[in-house]
């Protein structure tokens, strides 16, 4: 049986998955639903994926001295979930309680990875490794959670540049707190 690989990515309605202004966490616009709605998606218990680069930001931002119980419940979950983090450059032991390192090409990782698991795989950010994925017909579903921001001033970290061509089909959406849409395609690569 064949895991299904969702990547899961914050965006403005823009393209970008980060700002660097003094917009906030989730550019200000989480409310009760939107968080509550993570938490019981991280706890159908998926195998986290990250690129190392995702992995370094993670483990940066829950070392800055934050206590887990300040931390959103989902994003305290996340991080106790099993995780493989695709790098050639770290090494073990992780900083993260059930985390593994994995080296080689992410295409052929995350193609065994699917095959051999038995949970979901998902993967919260980690655009580039998850462009190659899209490229590479592995990725299952994409799960973008829509802010209502334009960051054209401020906009980090495009999304999908430089991805490939895919159409999409829209299979579940969801609104949030009256402004947060969250959209999950079915992608195939466009020919």
């Amino acid at each position: 049986m064949t895991a299904t690989y969702t990547f899961d990515v914050f965006s403005s309605l823009d393209g970008f998955g980060s700002h660097t202004g003094d917009w906030g966490g989730y550019w200000g616009k989480q409310g009760p639903e939107f968080l509550a709605h993570r938490l019981a998606q991280y706890s159908e218990n998926p195998r986290m994926v990250f690129g190392a680069t995702t992995y370094r930001t993670n483990v940066e931002i829950l070392a800055a001295g934050i206590e887990l119980e300040a931390l959103d419940p989902w994003v305290a979950r996340m991080r106790d979930l099993p995780a493989t983090v695709i790098s050639s450059t770290l090494q073990e032991p992780l900083d993260w309680p059930d985390a593994t390192i994995a080296s080689g090409d992410a295409v052929d990782i995350v193609a065994r990875l699917k095959n051999e698991s038995d949970v979901p795989l998902r993967s919260h950010g980690s655009l580039s490794l998850n462009r190659a994925l899209l490229a590479a017909g592995l990725v299952d579903r994409i799960q973008v959670t829509l802010f209502p921001v334009i960051t054209g001033q401020t906009g980090a970290a495009p999304i999908f540049q430089g991805a490939a061509d895919l159409d999409l089909e829209l299979i579940e959406h969801h609104t949030f707190d009256n402004n947060t849409q969250e959209l999950t395609y079915r992608p195939t690569l466009h020919t």
